[in-house]
């Protein structure tokens, strides 16, 4: 169902996006991002802090906007409406790359089982090209902010995104198709394939005024994606509930954002 629903919603937002430019115009703004991404997979025990903080990569990007409020070809503000002075709309593609290894209790240096020394040697790796658009909302004017009557522009954001991944699964132990190198829970559970998936995306963040035709950008964001295969692994959930929740990721990214003249 989430299959379907997400290029409809994609193709709503484009039809919305081409009735508003052809009645009001807008301008475009492009920029870059980049920050930490802690990736929630199948590696690590579940709600553990070092799982958390450990599996940590970087996410980077380009963006581009499309200002409502503004019309770069008589640089002039467009008509008031309440839409064109709180929102606009974020394209962008950013490439995910984070090492994957396990975390937690049960590869504690005070384990020495069967299962803790194959968890130890487990690690791997997944690269994502994320594609998407948000609508961004901002609860303060965006025509204050970019005639300069405030430094700061918060704002919230929700989104769709498609996600192409290419994950790595690797032992020190030996080949996978050795059965005494994963666990039995990774076992028949793994793909070193790539595949694409859909993700929803919600981001709370701020621009700062940098100059006047530049924006400085913080924002958090959370990024779930519709598949548990990102990061190479999926237990039977029925077997092993704790691995039941797809894999996501949280992101704090910092950018640059231009507007541009034309």
């Amino acid at each position: 169902m989430l299959n379907r629903i997400c290029p409809i919603f994609l193709l709503i937002m484009l039809m919305c996006v081409g009735s508003i430019h052809a009645q009001f115009g807008f301008s475009h703004e492009i920029g870059f991002v980049i920050g930490p991404n802690a990736f929630q997979s199948d590696y690590g025990e579940r709600n553990d802090f070092d799982t958390n903080i450990g599996n940590v990569g970087l996410e980077l990007g380009v963006v581009h906007y499309l200002n409502f409020s503004y019309r770069a070809e008589c640089n002039c503000f467009t008509r008031y409406t309440f839409f064109n002075d709180h929102f606009k709309v974020r394209n962008e593609l950013t490439l995910t790359t984070v090492n994957l290894e396990h975390f937690g209790r049960y590869v504690g240096d005070d384990k020495v089982s069967l299962t803790a020394n194959q968890l130890r040697a487990m690690h791997g790796n997944t690269k994502v090209l994320n594609v998407g658009t948000q609508l961004e909302f901002f609860p303060r004017s965006i025509r204050e902010f970019e005639s300069g009557g405030a430094l700061l522009a918060p704002y919230a954001a929700l989104g769709v995104q498609y996600n192409y991944y290419i994950p790595t699964v690797e032992s020190d132990l030996g080949p996978l198709s050795d059965p005494t190198v994963l666990p039995i829970k990774y076992q028949n559970a793994f793909r070193n394939e790539s595949g694409s998936t859909w993700s929803v995306v919600a981001s709370i963040g701020t621009r700062y005024k940098f100059t006047e035709v530049s924006d400085l950008l913080f924002d958090v964001r959370w990024r779930y994606y519709f598949s548990n295969w990102v990061d190479g692994l999926n237990p039977d959930e029925n077997l092993y509930p704790e691995n039941k929740a797809n894999d996501w990721g949280f992101v704090i990214n910092v950018g640059y954002i231009y507007y541009l003249n034309f």
